[in-house]
C-alpha cells in the first residue's frame, strides 16, 4: 500500500516537486512531469503504475481513489494537504484536488518503434503541432481509434505537458511514442519501415471516404497554417476531407479523429 504523509504547511520539504507548478512546466522538470485529475490519475496507474513517482491529493478525495491507490506500487508516497495549502503549493486553486508526479518513459528510436509493430499498423507522423490542446485532442483520438503509435517531429510540443496530458484524457501515457531529430527524413524512416504516408492536404488528389489504405499507413499532420512542407507531401499521397460551403480546413485535431475513424473501419 502506498505511504500517506501529511503535509500541513506549503513549505514541507514532500511538497517541492508540486510547488509553482505553471512556473516550473515552463523551464522543464528534467525527466519528470505532473498530471493532474481523477480521470488522468486512473489512466496513469492502469496503463504505467511503475512510472508514478508520488500524489498530492485533497485527503477528501482519498476515499474515492481507493481502489487507484491501491493499484500503486508499494511505498509509492501520497501526500495529503487541505484545499487551502494544496492552492498554496500549486500556485493556482486546483479545483481538481489530485496532482501526480510522473517519470517520462525511455526515450525510443523512431524507426525502432515503427519496425517493432504488426504487419497492419496505423501510425501518426505529426509536424510542428505546437499546441497543446491539439496535442492533447489528437492523442485521445489515437487511443479512441486504436492508433499504433505516434512520431513526432522536433518541432511538436511536449506531449506529457499538463495541459496536454488534460486534455488527452491520459492517453499520452499509454499511446507509444517517438520523436523525431531535425536532422531525420521522415521519407527515409517511412520507406524503410514499410509505411505508406498519406499527407493531409485541401490540395489532394484522392478523397478520403474512397481510400483504400495500405497494410501499414503513416497520417502525415502538420501544423494549422503552415501545413507539411513540400518534401514531406513529396513522400505521400494525398488525401484530402471534402467539406460544405467552400471552407477549406479543420482543426488538425478533428482530422486526425475523422482520419483514423475511416482508416479503422476500412482496415477491419
Amino acid at each position: 500500500m502506498p505511504q500517506f504523509h501529511r503535509v500541513s504547511h506549503p513549505d514541507d520539504p514532500a511538497a517541492a516537486p508540486f510547488r509553482a507548478i505553471k512556473e516550473r512546466d515552463l523551464v522543464g522538470r528534467e525527466g519528470l512531469f505532473i498530471a493532474e485529475g481523477e480521470t488522468v490519475l486512473r489512466a496513469f496507474v492502469r496503463d504505467a503504475p511503475q512510472r508514478v513517482v508520488s500524489l498530492l491529493i485533497d485527503p477528501k478525495r482519498r476515499d474515492k481513489l481507493e481502489d487507484v491507490l491501491a493499484g500503486l506500487p508499494d511505498d509509492t508516497p501520497v501526500h495529503l494537504a487541505d484545499q487551502e495549502v494544496l492552492d498554496a503549493i500549486a500556485g493556482f486553486h486546483l479545483h481538481r484536488g489530485i496532482l501526480a508526479l510522473g517519470r517520462k518513459p525511455p526515450a525510443i528510436g523512431a524507426g525502432d518503434l515503427l519496425s517493432s509493430l504488426p504487419a497492419q499498423a496505423v501510425v501518426l507522423v505529426l509536424c510542428g503541432i505546437a499546441n497543446h490542446d491539439n496535442i492533447g485532442g489528437i492523442y485521445r483520438n489515437a487511443a479512441a481509434f486504436g492508433a499504433d503509435a505516434i512520431i513526432l517531429d522536433a518541432d511538436c510540443c511536449d506531449p506529457l505537458y499538463r495541459k496536454a496530458i488534460r486534455v488527452s484524457v491520459g492517453a499520452v501515457l499509454s499511446v507509444p511514442t517517438a520523436r523525431l531529430t531535425r536532422d531525420d527524413s521522415i521519407a527515409k524512416l517511412l520507406e524503410a519501415t514499410g509505411f505508406e504516408g498519406l499527407a493531409l492536404s485541401p490540395a489532394a488528389d484522392e478523397v478520403l471516404a474512397a481510400l483504400k489504405p495500405a497494410p501499414r499507413t503513416a497520417v502525415l499532420l502538420g501544423a494549422e497554417g503552415p501545413g507539411l512542407t513540400p518534401e514531406v507531401m513529396a513522400c505521400a499521397r494525398r488525401i484530402g476531407i471534402p467539406m460544405a460551403n467552400g471552407f477549406d480546413s479543420l482543426n488538425v485535431a478533428t482530422t486526425s479523429g475523422i482520419v483514423l475513424h475511416h482508416l479503422r473501419f476500412a482496415q477491419s
